[in-house]
């Protein structure tokens, strides 16, 4: 399992941006964060200037471990995304997600804006993809080229509509189309309640695809990004790891089937105190979870799709609707990062 680290200035960035925040926000609770004992002391890039901020340009970027495209993945971000800058060399910057993971980015990924380019990307008309895939093109007609793949959860600035579509800007500036059934605005997206079944139902359409360590979109996913992009897709902000998804939430008692819920966690492994793996409940003892690639297993010991496997085993199972923004389950509407501060 990959294991969040942060260092002594990421910590002290993230601490100087989050609580003046949420000592406003009385419904948004702390992130949880691992400190660990050996602190890798830097000081920021001075080329950064005042542009501390990014977002996320591309339908997908790679966050890798080190600064070079032959390192472990250890996360994606979908376009749209916020992200702390933190350093910069050859060609990387070392972000910040909303989570507060970190690690480096490929220049070409994102779009570098100060605090003021930030903020007025708060205001704007966003809208959010809500289809499992597509495309930005740059005309309405059938005859059109494409500016852009799109997957779910990202999020761009409409324009102007037209028969159908919305005219839209990305974050790195290109302008295309899209269809406007396929989009939701940032308010209904961000303002109504998470839909369970909805959710169950964008897991579904995932069904058969691979699993990627480090993928947390609909491409590619290891079993935490799997549960991480359903739950975006409800407006609400995961954290990132299997490990750290299993501290936070209503504990459930999994020993008794009929006690879960569509929608909860199960997580794996040889001991509670040890979680590898995560699954997202369905009904009738069975899960949906990414595994060699993203299928339906079952916890019932007389389902055929029931795995015996002593190192992979039920440990602990966690429900996350009855815990909105409590620590590490954040709604969006209440992110500081995506949202202005409201009085």
């Amino acid at each position: 399992m990959r294991k969040l680290t942060v260092n002594a200035v990421t910590f002290i960035l993230l601490l100087s941006f989050f609580i003046p925040t949420m000592a406003q926000t009385d419904s948004l609770k702390s992130y949880y964060l691992e400190l660990q004992d050996e602190l890798d002391l830097f000081t920021p890039d001075s080329l950064l200037g005042d542009k501390f901020w990014g977002l996320a340009s591309l339908s997908v970027s790679n966050i890798r471990l080190d600064p070079k495209h032959s390192s472990e993945l250890v996360t994606q971000v979908t376009m749209g995304t916020p992200l702390k800058l933190i350093e910069e060399t050859e060609g990387w910057l070392r972000v910040q997600t909303p989570e507060g993971y970190n690690g480096w980015m490929d220049i070409s990924g994102l779009k570098r804006l100060t605090s003021d380019d930030i903020d007025l990307w708060k205001s704007l008309n966003r809208y959010v993809f809500m289809n499992i895939s597509g495309y930005i093109t740059d005309s309405p007609k059938r005859k059109c080229q494409i500016v852009s793949d799109l997957v779910l959860g990202d999020i761009f600035v409409v324009e102007d509509q037209k028969k159908g579509f919305f005219k839209v800007c990305t974050p790195d500036g290109r302008k295309g189309f899209v269809k406007k059934k396929d989009c939701i605005s940032w308010e209904d997206w961000t303002n109504k309640e998470p839909d369970i079944q909805s959710m169950l139902l964008v897991t579904r359409k995932m069904v058969g695809s691979p699993y990627l360590w480090g993928g947390t979109s609909v491409k590619a996913t290891d079993c935490s990004g799997l549960v991480k992009t359903a739950y975006f897709s409800q407006a609400i902000v995961l954290e990132r790891d299997a490990s750290q998804q299993a501290k936070n939430g209503e504990t459930v008692d999994f020993t008794n089937i009929d006690n879960l819920q569509p929608g909860d966690l199960l997580f794996f492994g040889p001991s509670p105190e040890k979680i590898i793996h995560v699954g997202i409940y369905l009904e009738k003892g069975k899960y949906i979870h990414s595994s060699g690639f993203v299928h339906i297993s079952s916890i019932d010991p007389n389902d055929p799709k029931y795995i015996i496997n002593t190192k992979k085993k039920l440990v602990a199972a966690k429900r996350i609707i009855n815990s909105l923004n409590s620590e590490g389950i954040v709604r969006v509407k209440y992110h500081p990062w995506y949202n202005p501060y409201i009085p």
